[in-house]
């Protein structure tokens, strides 16, 4: 049987010749092929290979035909549907640590290039100038870094600091004191780390958490004369509060290599300041991380297509298709339960268990507390996978249990997620109705069944006449639009939990004005 692969963007010749090296294996390079044709010729194969030029939407999967999977020779999947790709059954497989090196140094050299005006100072001689003084730097040795972000380029970049005598601090939501330690890091709280750092260099994920996260109030806590560097997503840094600050002179410089945008305009405010220095996207240009991936993913495909092998996939387990259509309710209801849990948490964990009860307990359960973890980790670490989601657990100091319940429950199917923190536990539980209807049933003493779906706005309340009504009003009046509700309760008179599924991300502003009613103990929005 012959199988046939699609390449779209440019991919290293070892790449190819990874490829070549099995005659099973029908190659086909296009690379810069429109959306609309790749589109309509997609369902021809059964394998799509690309980087990041080319975007795989829901309506490039609208007919995928035969197609099985999707490679993407990196680690980013942010220009793949990852949802639409799932949901018609396409694996979806990157390339974790092919580039983690070469996107590390990157942004050690941007700091570097920032703190002597590098850049500024080569274009300043080849135009004939001979400006020394106008370029005088700063040192690095003995200087804080700031890194926010503890996954794996961050920890690169914070042994490579260390190598250049910098003292090190850290912020990472899910990285234990003890964890961070070990990487001769100093973990603290985020306004800590702008208030001491002198260079703050940022590796998160881009979510809709850390959209902005560096912006107009981050940099009023900031010391006068920080420097900034991204190598890690457009949008995580507000790029005009950057310019403000850096024109008001708050920052003394910034790195970018990657914008919001990209290419960024012409006329983008921030490339006509002299302080700020810029790459275009360049994170992950080495030869040698080019050539990793390109191979790596070349035998990542051929595995999957020659020998059913799955690996590095963010979207499926390495299971049989048989075991993954009987798990696959299972392995959502764990993200959902793994995801909620995080956005709960306001502190790092030492342990997260994963108990099962009724017929999921009797298959194979590993690859469901994977898919807790994922969910999990996702909310902070970027491209969490079936594959590394364990390890980065483990590197966080966060011990994974899972057991079967030994004793009937309520549910034919039930997960229950305990998480173990320095305050104490959290419970979440879900439940699989039938073949696939998944419900919430439990958030530590209050029981509900309710839909773990779109945006929801959780409040604990005080349980008396009145308040959904006023909490419906408010909303209305913002123009929020309810879609539905469910609530639950200690007993009647105590407390009580409503989960409010709205249409819409309920603003900052609606939710201070909820917690300012003298019923409502706590309001927040949640992402399902």
């Amino acid at each position: 049987m012959v199988y046939r692969v699609l390449v779209t963007d440019p991919l290293d010749q070892q790449g190819v010749d990874a490829f070549a090296a099995h005659p099973e294996i029908e190659l086909r390079l296009e690379p810069g092929m429109k959306p609309d044709e790749l589109a309509r010729v997609i369902g021809e194969y059964d394998a799509l290979v690309i980087r990041s030029g080319t975007k795989v939407t829901a309506e490039t999967l609208k007919n995928p035909g035969k197609l099985r999977v999707i490679g993407r020779a990196g680690i980013g999947v942010d220009n793949i549907d990852v949802a639409a790709a799932t949901a018609r059954g396409i694996v979806v497989m990157n390339t974790p640590g092919g580039n983690n090196v070469t996107t590390a140094e990157h942004a050690i050299t941007l700091m570097l290039a920032v703190a002597r005006f590098i850049p500024q100072a080569d274009a300043s001689l080849r135009a004939g100038k001979w400006e020394r003084t106008k370029f005088t730097g700063t040192e690095v040795c003995n200087k804080t870094l700031g890194v926010i972000g503890l996954g794996n380029i961050g920890r690169i970049v914070a042994e490579r600091a260390q190598g250049l005598r910098m003292r090190v601090i850290g912020y990472d939501p899910f990285v234990t004191p003890e964890a961070a330690a070990k990487l001769g890091v100093e973990l603290v709280a985020l306004d800590d780390l702008y208030a001491r750092a002198d260079f703050i260099s940022v590796h998160v994920p881009m979510t809709s958490e850390t959209k902005g996260l560096i912006g107009a109030a981050a940099f009023a806590k900031m010391k006068k004369g920080v420097r900034i560097v991204n190598a890690a997503r457009g949008g995580i840094v507000d790029e005009a509060a950057l310019h403000d600050a850096i024109v008001g002179g708050k920052v003394a410089g910034a790195a970018l290599d990657v914008f919001a945008a990209e290419p960024p305009s012409k006329d983008h405010p921030l490339l006509a300041l002299p302080q700020v220095v810029v790459t275009p996207h360049l994170g992950a240009a080495t030869n040698e991380a080019q050539i990793n991936v390109a191979i790596a993913i070349a035998e990542q495909i051929t595995n999957f297509l020659l020998r059913g092998e799955v690996q590095a996939a963010v979207n499926m387990p390495s299971v049989s298709a048989e075991m993954l259509q009987l798990l696959r309710p299972h392995l959502l209801l764990g993200e959902k339960l793994g995801s909620l849990l995080a956005q709960l948490s306001t502190e790092p964990p030492s342990a997260i268990a994963v108990e099962y009860a009724g017929t999921v307990a009797e298959l194979d359960i590993r690859p469901v507390t994977i898919a807790v973890l994922r969910g999990f980790l996702s909310r902070f670490i970027a491209d969490v996978n079936y594959v590394n989601a364990p390890a980065l657990a483990r590197e966080r100091g966060i011990a994974v249990k899972e057991a079967r319940a030994d004793q009937p429950t309520n549910f034919v199917n039930s997960i229950k997620v305990r998480m173990t923190r320095g305050s104490g536990t959290q419970v979440v539980e879900g439940a699989v109705f039938g073949a696939n209807i998944l419900r919430l049933v439990r958030i530590d003493d209050f029981y509900m069944e309710a839909v773990p779906e779109g945006y929801v706005l959780m409040l604990n309340n005080r349980d008396v006449p009145g308040v959904v009504g006023r909490v419906g009003s408010l909303l209305g009046q913002h123009g929020i639009n309810i879609a539905g509700l469910e609530l639950g309760r200690e007993k009647a008179g105590g407390m009580a939990i409503s989960f409010v599924h709205v249409d819409e991300a309920v603003p900052e502003s609606v939710l201070a004005e909820l917690r300012r009613s003298p019923d409502i103990v706590t309001a927040q929005l949640l992402r399902l």
